[in-house]
């Protein structure tokens, strides 16, 4: 039993932090810490009756440094779990390395100025963890995150090698607005309108936003349109799985969603450059965000469901082998749990099994490590416990 500290308070924490009281057994103690403290009081006084876990909150800038690393001292915490903003990766490293804490993120670091996310920021860090003899977890959410620990987990038991990897990301839920994003409205957008790219023969082959589409039979959800994006965990899967020549991620998207962010790139509201209005300097992408629902509220709105997953190519026994291992996730069945639809759940339960897995020792390995370089059983195993079941075709309809 042990101590956790939660940065941020937005909707993939709330599932988080659910997730955290429903397993007294292992946080006995939880610090929620955001910049506005009110939310972390209010989902203290939904909580404190129904769990073990003892609450506390506390308010903090992850911006100040100074302030965040005094506060993670005065907590002792075992571990942090950064549910912040990616911009704010780094400084919260920074934090833990300085007040020898193990450190948790479900998204890489990307600069705020730029439109750009990779992992050569964190990995730099590699050597300095390593000499503290503290662990940091990179990207412990569903994408990347899951898909990281089902590549590990196909390659262990499924292949002696892995040739092709398809990541697929369908959300076919419907919260009846025209326009709006299931995770925070700055980085979806920014994600959704950078140029896709995958790695293919050693190397990165880029492509125009949205420019490669293809439709897929997903299992339970059915036929739906899914383009080509760049996306994070193709970078570290590139590394760090033997045999690769090809890596791609797809996301669905429907009609509607591509329309009005067409519009809205046209008029250059997905801007992230300043803009001058009524004298004060504002970026367009930021103001966008404030007017557009919040994506914590869609929980009520939203039916449907998820489908999320692997589909792999290699070899077994001198065999071509394919597989394709996927969760589905229904958005009516975690609002009734945790208050939130399927898209924060699958990445806040991830979460909470990663901060786990350091709380209880099972992964505990001075450094900096994405999840694909670890044992995927026991977080394997955590997934049917904790309310994402997974399940495997040996027989997928494959992308073409």
């Amino acid at each position: 039993m042990g101590k956790v500290m939660v940065i941020g308070c937005g909707g993939v924490a709330s599932v988080a932090i659910h997730k955290i009281c429903q397993n007294s057994d292992v946080f006995s103690e939880l610090v929620i810490a955001s910049r506005t403290v009110s939310k972390c009081d209010a989902l203290k006084e939904k909580l404190q009756g129904t769990t073990k876990t003892k609450i506390t909150t506390a308010q903090v800038d992850a911006d100040d440094t100074a302030v965040l690393t005094a506060l993670i001292r005065k907590e002792k915490p075992e571990v942090v779990l950064n549910l912040a903003l990616p911009y704010q990766d780094l400084l919260i490293m920074e934090c833990c390395l300085a007040a020898g804490v193990h450190y948790i993120d479900t998204a890489n670091y990307e600069p705020e100025d730029t439109a750009k996310f990779e992992y050569k920021w964190q990995w730099e860090y590699r050597e300095r963890f390593e000499k503290a003899g503290l662990m940091a977890l990179l990207g412990s959410g569903f994408d990347p995150g899951v898909t990281s620990v089902f590549s590990a987990y196909a390659l262990k038991h499924y292949f002696d090698e892995i040739n092709y990897i398809d990541i697929l990301d369908c959300n076919a839920g419907d919260h009846g607005y025209p326009f709006a994003t299931n995770f925070n409205p700055e980085i979806n957008i920014r994600e959704v309108s950078a140029n896709g790219s995958y790695w293919e023969d050693g190397h990165w082959v880029e492509t125009k936003p949205m420019e490669i589409k293809r439709v897929y039979n997903f299992p339970e959800i059915g036929k739906r349109d899914m383009y080509l994006l760049h996306h994070e965990e193709i970078e570290s899967l590139a590394v760090h799985i033997p045999g690769i020549k090809r890596i791609r991620f797809f996301m669905t998207f429907g009609e509607s969603y591509l329309n009005h962010l067409k519009c809205l790139e046209d008029v250059g509201m997905t801007s992230i450059e300043p803009v001058t209005f009524n004298g004060q300097e504002i970026v367009p992408l930021q103001f966008l965000k404030a007017v557009l629902p919040d994506p914590s509220s869609l929980g009520p709105r939203t039916k449907g469901k998820t489908n999320i997953g692997c589909i792999f190519i290699g070899k077994k026994d001198g065999r071509e082998k394919k597989l394709y291992i996927y969760n589905v996730c229904d958005h009516q069945e975690c609002y009734r749990e945790v208050g939130s639809q399927a898209v924060a759940y699958t990445t806040g339960v991830p979460a909470m099994i990663g901060a786990m897995m350091l709380m209880t020792g099972t992964w505990m390995k001075p450094g900096v490590y994405n999840l694909e370089e670890l044992d995927p059983d026991p977080f394997m195993d955590a997934l049917n416990k904790w309310g994402l079941p997974w399940k495997i075709s040996e027989d997928p309809e494959l992308v073409e």
